[in-house]
């Protein structure tokens, strides 16, 4: 009975060394392959261009300047570089800054085409957690 019980041991663990070099082989072919993979794959780098058509502003246009807090930015980056370049893409807007410490957004603008409503409407349309306040506007 011992050497039966020895017999089966040994041949455990002939199992599990033959599992060992198996699986060791495997992860061996498998990053060889992977590696040749990696040598045929190119590189492809894609270029877009967003193009923004905006009606100009006429020379003899009215230009009125209007300052505004901007409540609920969180970055300069996601929030008010969002919001500054949405706008300044606007129809009729000549300029647009947005200071993210100070949270005030600085615009010039024609006040044929922009009024205070679609200003508050765009930096609503960047997020509905930003509020507009303070607005102030000068001719």
């Amino acid at each position: 009975m011992i050497l039966v019980n020895l017999y089966l041991l040994k041949l455990e663990q002939n199992k599990m060394k033959t599992l060992k070099l198996v699986t060791i082989t495997l992860i061996f072919l498998n990053l060889l392959s992977c590696k040749n993979n990696q040598e045929n794959t190119n590189t492809v780098t894609i270029e877009t261009i967003e193009e923004v058509k905006k009606s100009m502003i006429p020379e003899n246009a009215i230009l009125a300047k209007a300052e505004f807090n901007i409540e609920g930015m969180t970055c300069a980056i996601g929030c008010a570089a969002k919001i500054e370049k949405s706008l300044s893409n606007m129809d009729g807007i000549k300029t647009a800054k947005v200071d993210f410490e100070n949270k005030i957004a600085k615009v010039e603008y024609d006040i044929a085409q922009v009024n205070e409503k679609k200003l508050k409407n765009r930096v609503i349309e960047n997020g509905t957690h930003f509020k507009v306040a303070n607005f102030k506007e000068t001719l």
